[in-house]
This record gives C-alpha cells, sequence and structure tokens, in this order.
C-alpha cells in the first residue's frame, strides 16, 4: 500500500514539475520605471518656468544622474487640447520600481544640491504662481525580446 502512495505521489510531483517547465517565456522583460508629471503653466509663466526647470531643476537631475539614483530625466511640451490639459511634461526614468525605495539616498542628494527641509519647502511654494501639477503616474517600459 506504501509503495502505491508513493508511486501515486510521484507521479503527481512530476506531473506538477512537467506543467511548471512547459510555461512558455514571456515574450518582453520588465524595463525601466518612468515617472510623469504633467504640468499646466501658468499665463504668461512660461519662460520663468522654464528658466528654473534649467537651473534648480536641472542641478537635482544632474545630482541624481551622477549619484545613480535615476537614469535620465526629460522635458517636454506639447499643445493642450483643452484649458485643463497640461501643456509640460516631466519624466524621470528610474532603472526599477526598487530604485524608487532609495528615499534616503534621494533626500541626501536634495539636501545637498537644494537646500534643507525648510528651503525645499520654500522654493517648492515660489513656484506655485508659475504652474501647477495636474497629476502624475508610473509607468514599465517593456523590452520586446
Amino acid at each position: 500500500m506504501k509503495r502505491i502512495i508513493v508511486l501515486i505521489a510521484g507521479w503527481i510531483l512530476c506531473a506538477a514539475m512537467g506543467s511548471a517547465f512547459g510555461q512558455e517565456p514571456k515574450p518582453y522583460k520588465e524595463g525601466p520605471v518612468i515617472n510623469v508629471s504633467y504640468i499646466k503653466i501658468k499665463p504668461g509663466k512660461f519662460d520663468d518656468y522654464i528658466k528654473f526647470l534649467d537651473t534648480s531643476y536641472k542641478s537635482l537631475m544632474e545630482a541624481e544622474k551622477k549619484a545613480g539614483l535615476i537614469l535620465d530625466y526629460a522635458v517636454f511640451t506639447k499643445e493642450s487640447r483643452n484649458p485643463q490639459e497640461a501643456d509640460l511634461i516631466l519624466t524621470t526614468t528610474y532603472a526599477n520600481m526598487a530604485a524608487l525605495d532609495r528615499t534616503d539616498e534621494f533626500d541626501a542628494v536634495a539636501n545637498k544640491v537644494v537646500g534643507t527641509n525648510d528651503t525645499q519647502n520654500k522654493a517648492m511654494i515660489s513656484r506655485e504662481p508659475m504652474r501647477e501639477v495636474l497629476g502624475s503616474e508610473l509607468i514599465r517600459q517593456l523590452l520586446l525580446k
């Protein structure tokens, strides 16, 4: 009787392993993660906001890139289809989802480049007259094999 139970258990185990090995590989692999932020620039403030992006923002992004925290960043302009839509898009590219968990390292870089949390908060408030952040989302690139 024990022999029959062992044979049945072995057969079930072999069948289960065979089905696991029989799965086809995915035709893609998960790639970088991109944070996409949608910005609506307030009337008459485009040049002021671009100057901010070219100075403080760029300095911070370059420092994060040099520290290996991000892979890249970009600024895009777009034509809005209606008054409530973004006219500027900011992207930050991370190697993977785990890169988003390096908050202490991001904070250290920001403190070094921008200043203390109080200074960073004041800078954030000073940008409010120039733009409105409509939202952001995380997207992941799928690398086709």
